[in-house]
């Protein structure tokens, strides 16, 4: 895969993004970490994201120990983790409920775990979850800004960002927001109306579309909307000669959006692959938009 910038301030990534949010309930979950960066990196995807909770507490370190048994070089990968989501979890019981959490000694906490997780000095992007409705944006972004500065992160992100969270968080920082993480696919285009995609573009970046499948609805999903975007996508996969999860993925990356897979079945993995070697045509993207918004469950 050729690499490509998030935008005018952001690393160079891979156009496909493996990131490990749905880990929780991965069984043998380092012996299918292995195998999934792996093939990701044979697929030319060697752009990863993580979260200080993902699987259970435990993805940064499996990725870390692959990194230090010498399965590829730190500087062959693109390295994102996220903070500021607070889960209640056994291994953490001193978090009661969930919340968000955007202290100057949250953050940095996380990234020094972080960093010592994924056996790193540095982090590429290190991703806000969420804004803290009761955080102290000064101290957030002076935080953000003296990581930066020290090299521990080369680049700040959002996740989930409104449009007006993402330009408020923007208006206390001197240095850029290089990628918002959102929720986006065939299925969920709720980021086409509320401004999301036009603010992320407008601010020369590229979203970092997560569930680009839907988390399996596209494939087999019940509900009117699915069984009718399925259908269309059957259609056309006779005129492509390609999976109907890979035109589902070739739609999001027409849009201009990095997919971000979060699947470990790897003919899965493969079919968003594959995506790059499709160029969806121009009324064919608009057939696909027009059937899900006609039939939103």
């Amino acid at each position: 895969m050729k690499k490509v910038y998030m935008g005018d301030a952001g690393p160079k990534v891979s156009p496909a993004v493996y990131g490990f949010y749905r880990w929780d309930e991965v069984k043998d979950a380092a012996s299918v970490l292995k195998k999934v960066v792996n093939l990701c990196l044979e697929l030319g995807i060697n752009t990863f994201e993580h979260g200080d909770s993902y699987g259970n507490w435990e993805c940064e370190t499996l990725f870390g120990n692959l990194l230090k048994e010498g399965a590829f070089k730190r500087d062959e990968v693109v390295l994102f983790t996220k903070c500021g989501l607070r889960l209640p979890h056994p291994r953490k019981p001193e978090i009661r409920i969930k919340h968000y959490d955007t202290s100057a000694a949250h953050i940095t906490k996380s990234v020094e775990s972080s960093l010592k997780n994924l056996r790193t000095d540095y982090i590429d992007i290190l991703l806000l979850d969420k804004l803290d409705a009761i955080s102290n944006l000064e101290e957030t972004a002076l935080t953000l800004e003296k990581l930066k500065d020290s090299g521990k992160i080369k680049s700040i992100g959002v996740a989930n960002f409104s449009v007006f969270q993402h330009q408020l968080l923007a208006s206390y920082l001197t240095k850029p927001i290089v990628t918002n993480h959102i929720e986006l696919n065939l299925l969920s285009t709720q980021a086409l109306d509320n401004g999301q995609i036009d603010y992320i573009k407008q601010r020369y970046m590229s979203p970092l579309a997560y569930a680009p499948l839907a988390e399996g609805r596209i494939a087999a999903g019940r509900d009117i909307q699915a069984v009718k975007v399925r259908e269309k996508l059957e259609q056309l996969s006779v005129k492509y000669n390609a999976d109907i999860e890979s035109l589902a993925v070739a739609w999001l990356v027409k849009l201009g959006a990095l997919p971000l897979i979060g699947t470990t079945n790897e003919q899965r993995i493969r079919n968003a692959a594959n995506a790059f070697s499709i160029t969806l045509d121009h009324q064919d993207w608009y057939e696909l938009y027009n059937v899900s918004i006609e039939n939103i469950r």
